[in-house]
C-alpha cells in the first residue's frame, strides 16, 4: 500500500508545475477565434486557459477577412502588412506537440495558411519568434464573416482582455461587412 502524505503531495504538484516549464513550447499569436480558449480547446483537445500569456500586440500588420472558408461558409480572419495598422490578440505559449494540431485546424496541409514569424508585445515585454497564421491566397475583397465565427471572435477578444476601443472596433468592422453583405444580395437580381 502506498500512503500519500501532504509533503509528498506538494511534492508531486511541484513536479507537475517543474514539467511544464521544461516542456517544449512555442509562442502562438492568436487575432481571430483562436483568441478565445474554449474554441481553441476543441481542436487542441485539451484546455488551453493555461497557456495564455496575456493580450498582445502586433505591430504593422492590419485584419482583414481575405479568406473565405467553405466549412464555416463565410469570410475567416487574416493579417495583412500594413505599417500604420497594429492588430490586437493572444498570446499563448503552448506545448510543441500541439503544433501538428494547431497547422491541422489553420489547414496549413491544405495550402490555406501559412506559419510567419512575428514579434509581439505582451505586458510590455517584447516577444520575438512568435508563430502566427496568415493567407496564403488572399481574395481581392474582404468576405463577410457568419454569425457564428462573428461571435466567437468578439467573445476571444472580450474574455481576453483586449481593450474595449479595440473590441468595438472589431465589432464594428464585422458587423460593417455582413451588413454590406446583406446589401449586396438584396438587391441582386433574381434569376428567371
Amino acid at each position: 500500500m502506498f500512503v500519500v502524505s501532504p509533503n509528498t503531495q506538494k511534492t508531486m504538484s511541484d513536479l507537475k508545475i517543474l514539467s511544464k516549464k521544461n516542456m517544449a513550447t512555442f509562442y502562438y499569436f492568436a487575432y481571430g477565434s483562436c483568441m478565445c480558449p474554449v474554441d481553441l480547446k476543441r481542436s487542441l483537445g485539451e484546455n488551453t486557459h493555461n497557456y495564455v500569456v496575456g493580450p498582445a500586440t502586433l505591430k504593422g500588420y492590419r485584419l482583414g477577412f481575405y479568406c473565405y472558408c467553405e466549412k464555416r461558409d463565410c469570410g475567416v480572419l487574416d493579417v495583412v502588412e500594413d505599417p500604420n495598422s497594429s492588430v490586437e490578440g493572444v498570446l499563448y505559449q503552448l506545448p510543441w506537440q500541439q503544433s501538428i494540431n494547431l497547422d491541422r485546424r489553420e489547414c496549413v496541409h491544405e495550402g490555406r495558411y501559412k506559419h510567419e514569424m512575428i514579434e509581439v508585445v505582451c505586458q510590455g515585454q517584447l516577444y520575438k519568434t512568435v508563430r502566427t497564421y496568415v493567407v496564403i491566397d488572399k481574395l481581392s475583397e474582404e468576405v463577410a464573416p457568419g454569425d457564428w465565427y462573428f461571435n466567437v471572435v468578439l467573445r476571444g477578444a472580450v474574455t481576453s482582455g483586449l481593450p474595449e476601443q479595440y473590441c468595438w472596433k472589431l465589432f464594428n468592422h464585422m458587423h460593417q461587412l455582413q451588413q454590406q453583405q446583406l446589401g449586396t444580395r438584396r438587391w441582386q437580381p433574381q434569376a428567371a
